[in-house]
């Protein structure tokens, strides 16, 4: 029941599926541990597998609905766990792009912008990846303070202010930014191109693989066509995007634990002591046992 990237066989999903999931092992399968740590120690941004995901199309029909994507695209949970969970159990980091662009998309697809949904759509189709601009520097994620302001401007609204702790914005085809309207105080989800010159990508606030950053709007125009949700709506799909992430965040909480279950297992049952393997004591047993048995809980309870 635990995964095992020799043994898992996707054969409940269909062919399109079967290939994508074994495609993604395989990935970081002939990356080779020595490689991937040296990557992760080295802070590398992992283009590869971003070209490598284009390539096979996967973050595109797992994150795409079947109203809006092409063939294989549909938001189909049962793989979607599968698919945190290899990510988990092969590195977080790599793990961290797909979840913040679920984030990103989450305001999209909840929204009634039919042209930003096919818009997005196309994006993803071609490759890239998405985030979600909620938390500021003084505030976190305490949306009822948030600082982006959208004023009003001839051609529709110029955005102002600053995001900060937002994964992917380094390449983000788009952003859904949260804000609120200066005259009427109402809030609002709008699409931002981070390739835009209004658009200031300040850093990366973490030191490690993935990209966490820092930016700032300065007076970057905001049309009609680029609205996702105002009001009620706005703050619903904040909420409710956020709790589409938790169930990726136990996924691939289960993928990390299974790994560091093998590693533990592993250099244990290799080891001698008095002429014993490790993994025959009575104490070690009664460890492993209580590890596995919590593993498979989690499993049970997060399938549920």
């Amino acid at each position: 029941m635990l995964f095992n990237p020799h043994t898992y066989d996707p054969a409940a999903y269909d062919t399109q599926t079967q290939r994508q999931l074994r495609a993604l092992i395989q990935f970081f399968e002939n990356k080779g541990l020595a490689q991937m740590k040296d990557e992760y120690h080295a802070r590398s941004w992992y283009q590869d597998f971003l070209d490598f995901n284009a390539d096979e199309g996967i973050l595109a029909a797992f994150g795409t609905p079947a109203e809006v994507g092409g063939e294989g695209a549909r938001w189909d949970t049962a793989r979607i766990n599968d698919l945190n969970e290899i990510l988990g159990f092969y590195s977080l980091a790599h793990w961290y792009a797909w979840q913040v662009t679920v984030l990103g998309l989450g305001p999209v697809w909840m929204s009634d912008n039919e042209q930003a949904k096919q818009l997005v759509g196309k994006l993803l189709g071609s490759g890239a990846i998405f985030g979600f601009g909620l938390s500021e520097k003084e505030h976190g994620a305490d949306i009822y303070s948030t600082d982006m302001i959208l004023t009003e401007s001839r051609d529709g609204w110029v955005a102002n202010g600053g995001k900060y702790y937002i994964g992917n914005g380094n390449v983000a085809g788009r952003l859904s930014v949260f804000g609120k309207f200066a005259d009427s105080g109402e809030y609002v989800f709008f699409l931002v191109d981070t390739q835009a010159p209004e658009y200031d990508l300040k850093q990366n606030v973490c030191d490690s693989q993935m990209f966490v950053s820092e930016f700032a709007l300065h007076d970057y125009p905001v049309s009609k066509d680029d609205i996702l949700s105002t009001g009620k709506a706005a703050w619903d799909a904040a909420l409710a995007t956020v709790n589409v992430g938790k169930v990726n965040l136990g996924w691939a909480s289960i993928g990390i634990c299974e790994h560091a279950f093998y590693e533990a297992v592993t250099p244990a049952d290799h080891r001698v002591l008095y002429g014993t393997k490790v993994t025959t004591f009575a104490h070690v047993r009664r460890v492993f046992a209580d590890a596995y048995a919590r593993l498979l809980a989690m499993k049970l309870y997060s399938a549920r």
